[in-house]
């Protein structure tokens, strides 16, 4: 995404709601939290600030990548040695900004030298998210850091550009050399999120998430008026089966969506469980104005 400069402003403050989300969130990931408490506790505090989520906030544990979205009544509970990511995504107006964190619960050293091997090597893609460098250099150097703690970087995991009303967009940018020569472009607005991790370095497709999205257009007769509410809420944006329920009940959103997967007007993501079950994973995330001197604004 190219920035669109009568919007940076709303990117900026999406980019400080967001900053400021994280700060409240990490202490709410401790020993006997919910996830589903935590999500929904991290959702509100956007609101709140005067943003909207761009996309449900996950909660993964340990060998669970990405996308791992509570729902309701979840009854997943974080417990002493666990190794949480927490991805979050703000916007003002459509202007989207997307960041991630993670937290050991209890000391533990392997989670912590995780967690410092994804945060150093974020660290060093940011400081190169200057026009004129090719993707493949940032995904080498990605490498090389996770590699250097002993870990491997998730390659089936990619960073992002982001922009209005879009979560997912070119540029993708690689967690190791994939040989891409395409040069970064002053004004772009990218998300880099590099995943370390003690298994294979791959994702897989896991369950159901629970993680919507608008896939076509389209019309029912049926639970219309929960179609239009999705679309006048979320637009082009994910949303969580959770939100769904909480605003028709349970029933109502479950035989809802179903239908509307079915009829190809909306689209349901999975889980992104890493490939070596038990292992860990931990993932760090900016969002980032392209520019000489780079813009981290997450």
């Amino acid at each position: 995404m190219y920035l669109i400069m009568d919007s940076l402003d709303k990117f900026r403050q999406s980019g400080k709601i967001a900053r400021q989300v994280k700060k409240y969130a990490r202490p709410l990931v401790k020993e006997g939290a919910k996830a589903l408490d935590i999500a929904e506790a991290v959702e509100a505090k956007i609101v709140s600030l005067g943003g909207k989520p761009a996309f449900p906030v996950d909660v993964s544990v340990n060998d669970m990548a990405a996308h791992y979205v509570p729902i309701v009544e979840d009854a997943l509970t974080l417990k002493k040695g666990d190794l949480v990511k927490i991805d979050l995504g703000v916007h003002v107006d459509g202007c989207v900004t997307d960041t991630a964190f993670s937290v050991s619960i209890g000391k533990n050293a392997e989670n912590e030298k995780l967690i410092k091997a994804s945060d150093e090597a974020l660290k060093i893609a940011t400081s190169m998210a200057k026009p004129g460098v090719r993707l493949k250099e940032i995904g080498a150097a990605v490498e090389k850091k996770i590699m250097s703690y002993g870990f491997e970087p998730i390659r089936n995991l990619n960073g992002h550009g982001v922009g209005e009303w879009t979560i997912h967009s070119a540029p993708s940018i690689p967690s190791f050399d994939n040989g891409n020569t395409q040069k970064l472009k002053e004004g772009q607005i990218i998300a880099i999120e590099p995943f370390a991790t003690t298994g294979s370095g791959y994702v897989k497709s896991g369950k159901g998430s629970g993680i919507y999205s608008l896939h076509s257009r389209g019309n029912v007769r049926q639970f219309r008026e929960v179609l239009e509410w999705v679309k006048s809420e979320y637009k082009t944006l994910p949303f969580a089966k959770r939100h769904v329920a909480n605003k028709f009940g349970k029933l109502k959103a479950g035989l809802a969506l179903k239908l509307f997967v079915a009829k190809g007007i909306i689209k349901e993501y999975s889980t992104l469980p890493e490939d070596t079950k038990g292992c860990k994973v931990s993932q760090s995330e900016h969002t980032v104005i392209i520019a000489d001197k780079p813009e981290i604004l997450t």
